[in-house]
């Protein structure tokens, strides 16, 4: 008898559990469109829930999903745990939600299948890498972004954005910003005008010098979620905070206070909306 490849029987097990997550989201999908209506309903109409119930028909992309993660060697970067994190909030808003998410790759058909009837939106900043990933999932929605850091200069723009007032918390702003760099100054208009349930920072590249860094997502990732308008908070994912420059980012402009959950390589903020204070020169 041959011997197993742990490597492959991981990813033989990863894909199986994505598999089982994304039906567990249509399953409860419908659950939740008759829930709130099936202990007051009288029993024809509750009959008639039933029937949608079994009934239901699963979106195109969860079926894509399903398949290809039950069936693909590639699987997602993040573990299985820490994929449940954002799993259970997409659960727990019970609605369709508005996901922005930072990084295009191998696991968006996850993202977006977990978030069916929502607004699921890709920020990448490798147009081949855009078109090479479309091409095998065409339904996902993608933008490039072109970034003005790179990854040597994040202690720097550290030190440095206290000073320069475009970047204050009081005048944070990101549509046409040029003057602060850590602002994404130049996305589609959608991403400014939506406000966003959920972000997920998982890119860009930060592992190299010349890479441009994650210090301007996370950046206008906190700006989006402070000037939220809409009630409750916006939940902020951020991976790989075992670098350095993730970590001090996010204690910088995420803030520990706003950290609600932390598991394996990714940090969950809770961001509520901020009121405009004409003095602070921090976010935290």
């Amino acid at each position: 008898m041959r011997n197993r490849n742990p490597m492959v029987e991981r990813r033989w097990f990863l894909g199986l559990a994505i598999a089982g997550l994304i039906g567990a989201a249509f399953f409860i999908i419908s659950t939740i469109q008759s829930s709130d209506t099936s202990f007051i309903c009288p029993l024809p109409q509750r009959m008639t829930r039933t029937r949608e119930i079994e009934n239901y028909n699963p979106t195109t992309i969860q079926l894509k999903a399903i398949l290809h993660y039950a069936t693909s060697r590639v699987v997602p970067q993040q573990s299985l745990s820490e994929i449940k994190i954002s799993f259970d909030v997409l659960k727990s808003i019970g609605r369709p939600s508005k996901f922005l998410v930072f990084g295009l790759g191998h696991d968006s058909l996850m993202w977006a299948s977990f978030n069916p009837r929502g607004t699921t939106l890709f920020l990448e900043e490798d147009p081949k890498w855009v078109q090479t990933v479309l091409k095998d999932a065409p339904s996902l929605r993608a933008h490039t972004v072109r970034y003005r850091t790179q990854l040597s200069e994040a202690d720097a723009l550290l030190a440095s954005y206290r000073s320069e007032p475009a970047c204050y918390p009081s005048r944070a702003h990101l549509r046409g910003n040029a003057v602060c760099k850590l602002a994404l100054d130049n996305l589609p208009d959608e991403v400014y005008d939506t406000e966003w349930d959920l972000i997920m920072i998982d890119a860009p590249k930060g592992y190299f010098a010349e890479a441009p860094g994650r210090m301007a997502a996370v950046y206008s990732a906190a700006v989006m979620a402070r000037g939220r308008k809409e009630p409750g908070v916006t939940h902020v994912f951020l991976h790989d905070v075992d670098r350095k420059v993730e970590k001090l980012y996010a204690e910088e402009f995420l803030c520990r206070k706003n950290l609600v959950k932390s598991v394996g390589r990714l940090w969950h903020f809770e961001i509520p909306p901020q009121p405009k204070d004409f003095h602070a020169r921090s976010f935290c």
